[in-house]
């Protein structure tokens, strides 16, 4: 039976054709026509692919169709194929769903933008390698979608490329990626030199025959590799330093890149390369202790950021961690859960942040709004929502899949982390609360027009002039979708200790059952474990209650300073000094890297190889050649005078010349 799933892919990819190379041509309206309709047809077909899918028996699970070889070297060989499992199917429906919201949103955002066709080729081609990463068949496809969706966040963050700002940001999203692909790309070499191969189900079906490694070993050095790969494409530690940069892209370019498509590329990755790393403990190991790290750490930046879009930015990397301590602690469905919960809430956050930003003119300082609930009812109760959803409050969507990961790290006996996780989620709440607070209560503190950092070319130049106002409805209605996928999204996944049934992780689980080496499968489970799994139930609600009290607690601390007494912060800025200073400043991270990585590489390019070996070696022997050339021909050409008692001069020389070797070998 084939889906023909090809189709998906090949839906957007064929809008960013058109428009691309048509599109200049076109009014706007066969624009969003066509870059809309790729979407929402790429969409339907998931749709209906999920349908077909939900009927298939559970040997026809993964669903693979092979549809030509891609190259042969040797016994090597890789082929263009789809590969649709469980895991690949909630990719799917994330993509093209969020994706076409996001669509539609930009439609009032971007409508006054230059560049409006190339901008929604550059979403469509975003689609499509995104789509090539989740429904590959083989590494060597997915790395194609893997280095597309890095291209393609290279020409979205640099969209308005006339601005340096924007130019570097896409350069430097796109030069750090450069970094972890190099991590992915050992990790597939060496797959190829042990394994002989990059299919998934040939890949799989050999580490089946592989132990936990009782040390670090080949599927150690694999995985770490991996994590390498994982920690550039989504912002872990210490690769993350991209990702604040790209908010120089359109608003719902940041949606799109941190909500569903590139940053969520790692952890996908990471899930589904499970087979390896549950037979490699210190990679996974790894894999969780960067994660937690990295969530606290950019929690602890965003509480002091005042651009509303950094906030968001900050946010996504350390929701990011989350999502890696839950895959680093081997709950790969719950880091997947999370993954998908967060598609709905930081689209949202987004999107809505962008229409704050649209109706006020371009500014995105928060120090500058203020008192926006009254002039945007609509974006205030999304954003409302959005904040509560974050924060881990129940019963929205993210308190069920943040609390899955932050029991399962608990359970694991990860207790260290645990705690770490706990405090990123108080940190959390506090920094999206004062978002909130300062966004939409008190006395709005706008700035004239003349004054806003303005996030586009023109577009907010013309929305109002720093008069708060809504954004119209085709920028709105996606909101509102989101807000209830925020709302509900995470009803799908309620815990068995909540009366639910554990649906997400039980649809989930063959992907990671399948590829648990034999001495980790579970037993029948007996009576005596049965009493423990009830009191474990007790201790896990316990923990879901000091979960929730994190979240009040950040709350009431963001109420307290940015509601109650904002006349406090300033003061204990002012307190903290150097500390409040260095924390702002992102613990200077990028000038560390500027220093002792770029600065270096750059002296050593410019003295070294460039006037080093390029200039003196390399040109001083072409010149020198050249010099010494251009010299014996100098003195040569003198013999050409056009003097005839000169030329008999050298007539008479050449000939005592014959005639003396002539004697020589004579006489000898």
């Amino acid at each position: 039976m084939s889906l023909y799933l090809w189709i998906i892919p090949l839906l957007p990819l064929t809008g960013a054709a058109i428009n691309g190379l048509l599109g200049k041509r076109f009014p706007k309206a066969v624009v969003n026509a066509i870059a809309l309709g790729a979407t929402a047809s790429a969409f339907a077909y998931a749709l209906y692919v999920a349908y077909r899918f939900m009927g298939l028996p559970a040997d026809q699970i993964p669903h693979i169709e092979r549809y030509a070889t891609w190259m042969t070297a040797g016994s090597f060989t890789a082929e263009f194929g789809i590969y649709l499992d469980q895991l690949s199917l909630v990719m799917l429906l994330v993509v093209t769903g969020v994706g076409f919201l996001i669509h539609i949103y930009s439609v009032g955002y971007m409508e006054h933008e230059g560049g409006y066709y190339r901008y929604f080729a550059y979403l469509n081609i975003f689609m499509f390698f995104m789509l090539t990463l989740i429904l590959a068949n083989n590494y060597l496809l997915m790395f194609v979608g893997w280095e597309g969706v890095g291209l393609a966040s290279y020409l979205l963050i640099g969209f308005w490329f006339l601005k340096d700002s924007a130019a570097n940001a896409g350069k430097k999203a796109f030069i750090t990626n450069r970094v972890g692909d190099f991590g992915f790309l050992i990790a597939l070499f060496l797959l190829i030199k042990h394994f002989g191969t990059l299919q998934y189900e040939a890949v799989f079906k050999a580490l089946s025959a592989y132990p936990v490694e009782a040390s670090a070993g080949l599927l150690t050095a694999i995985g770490v590799l991996m994590m390498v790969g994982a920690s550039g494409k989504s912002a872990q530690i210490p690769l993350y330093v991209w990702l604040p940069d790209a908010m120089e892209g359109p608003t719902p370019v940041s949606a799109l890149i941190h909500a569903a498509t590139m940053v969520t590329a790692g952890v996908y990755m990471i899930a589904r390369s499970n087979a390896v790393f549950n037979r490699a403990p210190i990679a996974l190991m790894i894999v969780a202790v960067i994660g937690t790290l990295t969530a606290i750490f950019a929690a602890s930046i965003g509480i002091l950021q005042t651009d509303i879009k950094k906030v968001l930015a900050y946010s996504t990397i350390s929701q990011l961690g989350y999502m890696f301590m839950g895959c680093g602690v081997a709950a790969y469905g719950a880091g997947i859960f999370h993954l998908m919960t967060h598609a709905f809430f930081k689209a949202l956050l987004f999107l809505s942040a962008g229409a704050i930003i649209h109706g006020l003119g371009g500014q995105q300082d928060m120090r500058h709004m203020g008192g926006l609930r009254k002039y945007m009812p609509k974006t205030f109760w999304c954003m409302t929502i959005a904040t509560f959803t974050i924060a881990g409050f129940p019963p929205l969507a993210a308190f069920f899949s943040k609390d899955e990961i932050l029991w399962a790290t608990w359970a694991s006996g990860n207790h260290v982390l645990w705690l770490i996780g706990l405090i990123a989620a108080a940190m959390t709440s506090f920094y999206m609360f004062r978002l909130w607070f300062m966004t939409f209560f008190g006395e709005y503190r706008g700035a004239p027009a003349e004054d806003f950092h303005h996030d586009h070319d023109s577009h907010d130049v013309h929305s109002g002039h720093g008069t708060p106002h809504e954004s119209p409805m085709v920028m709105i209605f996606p909101l509102m979708i989101l807000a209830v996928l925020s709302f509900v999204g995470g009803w799908v996944g309620v815990p068995s200790i909540l009366g639910g049934s554990d649906h997400f992780d039980r649809f989930l689980a063959p992907v990671f059952r399948n590829q648990v080496p034999v001495e980790m499968k579970l037993e029948v489970v007996s009576k005596e474990e049965l009493a423990a799994q009830h009191e474990e139930g007790s201790t896990e609600l316990l923990f879901m209650g000091i979960s929730v009290g994190a979240a009040a607690l950040g709350f009431l601390g963001a109420w307290f300073l940015y509601y109650k007494r904002t006349d406090l912060p300033a003061k204990m800025a002012v307190a903290a000094g150097g500390l409040y200073t260095f924390v702002l400043d992102k613990y200077k991270v990028d000038e560390f890297y500027g220093a002792a990585v770029i600065r270096p590489i750059v002296l050593a390019s410019t003295n070294i190889l460039w006037k080093g070996i390029d200039a003196t070696l390399i040109d001083g022997a072409v010149d020198e050649s050249a010099a010494g050339a251009r010299d014996i021909s100098d003195g040569m050409r003198h013999m050409q005078s056009g003097n005839i008692r000169s030329y008999a001069g050298w007539v008479a020389f050449g000939a005592a010349v014959v005639i003396a070797f002539m004697v020589w070998k004579g006489v000898r």
